[in-house]
């Protein structure tokens, strides 16, 4: 199945040879920028590698995008308009031509606009792509024309997000190449070896420097086996373990008292409040000894510089904003934002200032069209009302794979009365579900424009090779799908580098001089910012007061507490405290060899992960009669998985960890994680609750 990477596989002379510069598309932070290969003899694309002028890149690709020319020409590509001839989830398809599959697509919509209103149509898309092209615009565009429902995209960060912006007031951060310089790195629920590889080199380069690596993980990862120490935390009480450290920088005297006076608001409130949370209080929910936490609080406070890299996984419990929130507060207490090398990094998206309206053009939705959260998909189709979900459209998505409550998504994509649309590469488990499907470019083959959330480098993706068959970029195919609806308005007709340019069109001062131009030129542009970027260093912070607010006024108004406060996770309402032999805490991070549910089709990378496993500690295994290598029933009241056991002392006691996402199709039994996580919302910002999960665990039949 594995495709020729090489000039030796295509004899061709060097001159044949073109080089086209691009950027993956994924769903990571590190955005690379890479370079493709292309014999133009055969129009076919022979290498790729990591571009080794990009500062963040450096000439290196993770081991998944490493294979994306395997994904590329997969034999399994989906290269022609499909229409369902089977039952719903059984893959059964004829293949037919655009012409038909626009023309049915457009009269079934009409068809349920006439007779339902347009709001019983759903868009379903998130991040894969992370272009703004085929990600968010005549997408946007169509979907705004025609009144759909429009879809809240929470399902990843946003809980996190809306705790940071209320004590930030933006989604901006220390820059990766500055963690070099660090003295004191906590790793808090970040796995960089296999979710932000391209931050690790500048981690080690501190750590060999001297530096001291902390883990905060309920996990031994790979990351936290590389670190100078590991903090195995109760998946979901990162909020706690935050205040505690504060109680110990305040009760010690270890606080920034100037930065504190001149760059924040509500230190007063702060210092009373967290004079409750004792080590020893929080050592309790934790997990953690309270010797453990007064020394990391010491350490942290004490170490200059200091620098938080905080990742998406602590966020997706029930108190997942105000944890991130509580995180937020810690570099502006001990001054970190003052150094080069100091503060903290979530996401470096807000710092880029693209032009949204023009892209998305909201000014052509109706006024009052109602919104819905992706996490509550199941619920969306089975039971909403008034109107009803009939016609879905997904793209850049595989929700019946990635969506929690699989038993309920499933339940809905298998109504008969559902028109559904999928836009994809391959036949997934969600387009197993649909009435057409439609084959879609990748990013070898399509214009796109990438703003990155993990650095401050802006990339353009030059299309290198013909689309493959009859494969169409998302852009095109939602422009065909406005003129077959008799969308006359004039943003229907622009060309991707057209909307590229709108993109640009900004008077922010961090895209001054970043241009088209230049990014045709070289690929990637950094923004117009400081060399030694310290976002923070003099305060500035982009919320109403202008300081960091440690108290939020913001927040009061909108009905949370406005100090750090410890939200629990719904876990804490289970069994679980109750006996070793009841529930154990479920968490689901990336599988190494998986981006999501991307790649999980690609032999060589299947091969690589194996199988669906569950890490349990031996403690809990033999509770539970199980043993290593045997496969094990996972299961709760919302369903059931199956995972072979790893029996193991890197995941703590009371918490199991099975690697993520599986295509169900793919799994034992046809069923992956996903069949036991739950559609609640995290406190703030509508996010997901993945890791917010109890289960039970035992040997299969």
């Amino acid at each position: 199945m594995s495709i020729p990477t090489s000039r030796m596989a295509f004899p061709s002379r060097q001159e044949d040879l073109v080089e086209v510069r691009g950027v993956c598309p994924h769903d990571c932070p590190d955005t690379c920028a890479w370079i493709v290969t292309v014999d133009r003899t055969t129009g076919r694309a022979i290498r790729l590698r990591g571009a080794e002028d990009h500062p963040i890149t450096r000439g290196f690709l993770c081991t998944k995008v490493n294979h994306y020319l395997e994904r590329t020409y997969h034999p399994e590509r989906l290269l022609h308009p499909l229409r369902r001839t089977g039952a719903k989830g059984k893959g059964r398809f004829e293949r037919i031509t655009w012409d038909e599959a626009l023309d049915e697509i457009a009269q079934r919509l009409k068809e349920i606009i006439e007779r339902y209103g347009a709001e019983a149509i759903l868009p379903y898309s998130y991040t894969g792509t992370m272009g703004v092209v085929q990600g968010q615009s005549m997408d946007r565009r169509f979907f705004h024309r025609l009144g759909a429902t429009r879809l809240l995209r929470t399902i990843c960060s946003d809980a996190g997000f809306t705790g940071l912006i209320y004590t930030l007031g933006a989604a901006r951060g220390t820059p990766p190449e500055a963690f070099a310089h660090a003295r004191y790195i906590i790793l808090w629920g970040a796995n960089l070896l296999t979710t932000n590889v391209h931050l690790w080199p500048f981690v080690r380069e501190a750590q060999k420097n001297g530096a001291k690596v902390v883990c905060i993980d309920p996990v031994r990862t790979r990351t936290a086996r590389a670190s100078d120490w590991w903090l195995p935390i109760l998946p979901g009480t990162d909020g706690a373990l935050a205040l505690a450290m504060m109680h110990v920088i305040f009760r010690e005297g270890l606080e920034d008292r100037e930065f504190i006076e001149e760059h924040c608001f509500g230190g007063d409130q702060l210092r009373e409040r967290v004079m409750e949370w004792s080590p020893e209080r929080a050592a309790a929910i934790t997990g953690l000894a309270p010797d453990a936490i007064t020394r990391l609080a010491r350490e942290y406070a004490t170490t200059r510089p200091a620098v938080i890299r905080i990742n998406y996984g602590l966020q997706r419990h029930a108190g997942g904003g105000m944890a991130v929130r509580n995180i937020a507060c810690l570099p502006a207490l001990v001054g970190a934002w003052r150094d080069v090398g100091g503060g903290l990094l979530l996401s470096t998206s807000g710092a880029f200032p693209l032009n949204d309206q023009k892209l998305e053009r909201p000014d052509l939705r109706p006024r009052d069209t109602r919104a819905v959260n992706m996490v509550e998909l199941g619920r969306i189709l089975n039971e909403m009302d008034d109107p009803p979900i009939k016609a879905l459209v997904v793209y850049n998505s595989n929700p019946a794979a990635v969506a929690p409550d699989q038993a309920a998504v499933h339940k809905g994509l298998s109504r008969e009365d559902l028109f559904t649309v999928v836009l994809e590469h391959f036949q997934t488990d969600t387009a197993d579900y649909a009435d057409i499907v439609l084959p879609a470019t990748t990013q070898l083959e399509h214009w796109d424009l990438v703003k990155p959330y993990g650095h401050y480098y802006l990339a353009l993706n030059h299309p290198a090779i013909a689309p493959l068959g009859e494969s169409k970029p998302n852009s095109e195919i939602f422009r065909l799908l406005a003129q077959r609806m008799g969308f006359d308005d004039p943003c229907f007709q622009d060309d991707d580098l057209t909307i590229i340019r709108q993109a640009l069109e900004s008077d922010a001062p961090e895209l001054a001089g970043v241009t088209l131009e230049r990014l045709q030129e070289h690929g990637f542009v950094r923004l117009n910012l400081p060399e030694l970027y310290r976002p923070f260093a003099n305060g500035h912070f982009p919320t109403p007061s202008g300081k960091c607010e440690l108290y939020s006024e913001r927040m009061a108004q909108d009905g949370y507490d406005p100090l750090p406060t410890y939200t629990p996770p719904n876990w804490e309402k289970s069994s679980y405290p109750k006996g070793g032999d009841g529930e154990l805490l479920l968490v689901s991070p990336s599988a190494h060899y998986f981006l999501n549910s991307s790649f999980a089709n690609v032999e060589r990378l299947l091969r690589r992960e194996g199988e669906p496993v569950l890490w349990i500690h031996p403690d809990d295994a033999a509770r539970r009669d199980v043993k290593d290598g045997q496969m094990v029933r996972v299961w709760n009241e919302r369903g059931d998985f199956l995972a072979r056991a790893r029996v193991t002392e890197d995941v703590r006691p009371g918490v199991c960890m099975t690697p993520s996402v599986w295509w169900s199709k793919l799994s034992p039994g046809r069923r992956n994680v996903n069949f036991v996580t739950s559609q609640a919302l995290a406190d703030m910002g509508g996010g997901a609750t993945f890791h917010d999960c109890v289960v039970n665990v035992g040997p299969a039949d």
